[in-house]
């Protein structure tokens, strides 16, 4: 009966434990999902989740239960080892694989190649995640696996600052007050040993200061007293050339010629200081007669020689450029060729554009002056002179329908009729009163010379004056009051050009004469008088022009630019151009800047508040500049030149005098052809539009727009 009962309770215990493992395994599938493991196509191992998440033990969760047995023993067999339930674990299908060429294309094509590590108990592979590859770095790495573990405890017991409690209350001992006796008993060992003669201290001696020191000046920079502060070092030899090897090539050896002209030549002189040989080899080279010698001066070179200190920047090339907006975004300015005005037969000398910008004027060598309608291009009339028109210009007024046209030694005021037929009458009038009022005066200082004959009168009627004037009247049907001829002015030398005042009654004309106090004279119009301003002037005179609203007028010379207050009668300042020869000269129509062109390919661009020297010079033409002009609206000028371009530029003149004008070269205008050497003549702006009209050699005007 004993022997019964302890059986029944071994099974009730029995059935008790298998009834708790199976609870437990319940309460394990309710709280944590079930491990899912599957074979990729490459036999690698996927798990839908992370079995250290659902791990209780300390040790790891083996699959294959064969223990210790070697794998080796499973190589002939389809399957590696057995699991917990006795079933046998197959071998992924790589897991054969022993060929190169197939682990070659596995790496090729396979992006997780490289993190693939082969499970040496299942034979199958298993991809590393980012986070085990960070720990594997740690581990070789020597650092701990867990990146938020601190190697070294940074937190100081103590700390510099100083702190009102003390760590321990506990006060200092009496022996702290006191020297060390252990101290002291090691200090006198030292002394005793040194008394006996056992430890010999080191003493420095002192060296004496009567004795001279000397030191190599050619060794090594290792004593102290080679040490400066400004060390310079000595210049290094040449490098030695072609002409120096003992088998130069042909062209570096001399012939008879040369060896007597490097033999009749002083030492200082010669380009070489030996003549070169050739040998057929090396070792017939005999030494060197002027070795020594050499060697000599270059020690006497380093020694003697003086240096200076050359202090070097480094600078960016970019940084000294200016930072310059871009051309398109200074629209407006000329870029196209849009009319080309065929008439002439010989090279246009000069153009002016009407105040309107309706009519454009053309004068030429072939003796005559055209007058053209810009916005067709078609030629209006044509005036024919006796000789070569030189220069040809409207009277910047709109209220007078007039123009000047000079050749030879004459100026001829011409009404073109053209456009307002009432504006045309009304100017024929007021020249008529001008006329008249002309004939009076000429009266009056006839009979004053009939009164009095004395001596200084007499003495005035031989000095001739600056010129005659001439009106023209329509009493006998006279041809050239109906051509539009209404003034003449007769000089006394050849007129090379003519400036109007921007009021439209004075006008100033330059004369071929190197007599340069009379070369300028100055007319009025409405009181037909003329005048030599200048009683004494160097220099010849290239240009004139007035200042837009100040009683100032520009005298260009061939290398200065003079600037004369016409009220005061002075000289209020003198421009350096810094060219040879000046051409050309036009004022900005705010009257503080101004621009000149020279012969010798440049452009110079003076701000009078600035300096008497040019604020910017531009050379981007090639050869002479025959015209330069400023917009009088927008921020424009243009040059033209002889190489057959004209050039347009963005000058913008701010009103802060703390400012200076913004320079930017836009556009390169290229059309007309080059006759004898000679390009481009002349350049004109239109008044209202950023329109550029040019005039050349080629017998052509072409108009450029926007």
């Amino acid at each position: 009966m004993d022997k019964v009962k302890v059986k029944t309770q071994k099974r009730k215990s029995k059935h008790e434990s298998t009834s708790i493992s199976e609870n437990s395994e319940k309460t394990l599938t309710k709280n944590t999902e079930p491990l899912s493991t599957s074979l990729n196509s490459n036999g690698s191992f996927l798990s839908s989740q992370n079995e250290y998440d659902i791990d209780t033990s300390d040790e790891e969760d083996l699959r294959n239960t064969i223990g210790n047995v070697p794998l080796k023993w499973y190589d002939d067999y389809d399957h590696i080892g057995y699991n917990l339930d006795g079933e046998k674990i197959a071998k992924p299908a790589d897991a054969k694989r022993s060929d190169e060429l197939d682990q070659f294309l596995d790496k090729m094509e396979n992006p997780d190649y490289w993190r693939t590590v082969r499970d040496s108990q299942t034979g199958g592979k298993v991809v590393l995640s980012d986070e085990d590859i960070e720990i594997i770095k740690r581990l070789t790495t020597s650092k701990y696996a867990n990146k938020d573990v601190e190697e070294f405890d940074t937190s100081s017991f103590f700390t510099q600052d100083e702190m009102k409690m003390p760590l321990s209350g506990r006060p200092e001992h009496k022996r702290s007050f006191i020297p060390s006796n252990w101290e002291r008993l090691q200090v006198g060992k030292y002394v005793h040993a040194i008394k006996m003669g056992w430890i010999k201290p080191q003493i420095k001696k002192e060296e004496e200061d009567d004795q001279p020191k000397f030191y190599d000046i050619w060794g090594k920079d290792d004593n102290d007293q080679r040490k400066h502060l400004h060390h310079l070092p000595a210049p290094k030899c040449p490098l030695p050339d072609n002409y120096e090897s003992y088998n130069p090539p042909p062209e570096y050896l001399f012939d008879d010629e040369e060896k007597e002209k490097w033999q009749n030549q002083e030492p200082e002189d010669r380009r070489i200081n030996f003549m070169p040989k050739k040998f057929p080899s090396l070792r017939l080279v005999p030494g060197y007669e002027h070795f020594i010698k050499e060697r000599f001066e270059r020690c006497l070179d380093m020694y003697l020689a003086p240096r200076q200190r050359k202090m070097r920047v480094q600078v960016d090339p970019q940084d000294l450029l200016p930072k310059l907006p871009k051309p398109r975004d200074l629209q407006p300015f000329p870029t196209t060729l849009s009319i080309t005005f065929k008439g002439h037969k010989s090279t246009i000398t000069s153009i002016s554009v009407h105040p309107t910008g309706q009519w454009l004027l053309s004068s030429s060598n072939d003796k005559t002056v055209k007058c053209w309608e810009v916005s067709t291009g078609r030629c209006i009339n044509t005036w024919t002179f006796e000789s070569k028109t030189v220069n040809c210009s409207w009277v910047p007024v709109q209220n007078l329908c007039l123009f000047s046209v000079a050749y030879d030694n004459i100026v001829m005021i011409v009404n073109p009729k053209c456009g307002d037929k009432v504006l045309s009458s009304n100017t024929d009038s007021k020249l008529a009163d001008y006329s008249s009022l002309h004939e009076q005066n000429d009266n009056s200082a006839k009979g004053n010379e009939s009164d009095d004959e004395s001596e200084d009168k007499k003495k005035s009627e031989t000095k001739k004056p600056p010129c005659t004037w001439k009106f023209f009247h329509d009493k006998k049907n006279d041809p050239n009051f109906k051509a539009g001829f209404r003034i003449q002015l007769t000089h006394q030398k050849p007129v090379k050009n003519v400036s109007w005042h921007p009021k439209g009654d004075y006008f100033a004309t330059v004369l071929d004469d190197k007599n340069s106090n009379s070369a300028v004279i100055m007319h009025q119009l409405s009181k037909q008088k003329s005048v030599r301003p200048f009683a004494k002037m160097n220099g010849i005179v290239q240009q004139v022009v007035f200042h837009p609203f100040k009683p100032l007028l520009f005298v260009a010379t061939q290398r200065y630019v003079k600037v004369y207050d016409l009220a005061k009668q002075l000289l209020v300042k003198k421009l350096l151009t810094n060219v040879k020869w000046v051409s050309s000269l036009d004022v900005h129509p705010g009257g503080d800047n101004l621009i000149i062109g020279s012969y010798d390919n440049r452009l110079s661009w003076f701000d009078l508040d600035l300096s008497t020297k040019p604020y910017k010079t531009l050379k981007h033409h090639k050869k002479a500049i025959r015209a330069v002009a400023y917009h009088k609206k927008y921020p424009l000028f243009a040059s033209c030149s002889d190489d057959g371009t004209a050039i347009v530029s963005h000058g913008m003149v701010y009103d802060d005098l703390m400012q200076n004008a913004l320079i930017v070269p836009l556009k390169i205008l290229r059309g007309h052809e080059i006759t004898k050497s000679i390009g481009v003549t002349c350049c004109k702006f239109h008044p209202t539009q950023p329109w550029l009209f040019t005039s050349g050699a080629d017998k052509t005007i072409r108009l450029y727009s926007n």
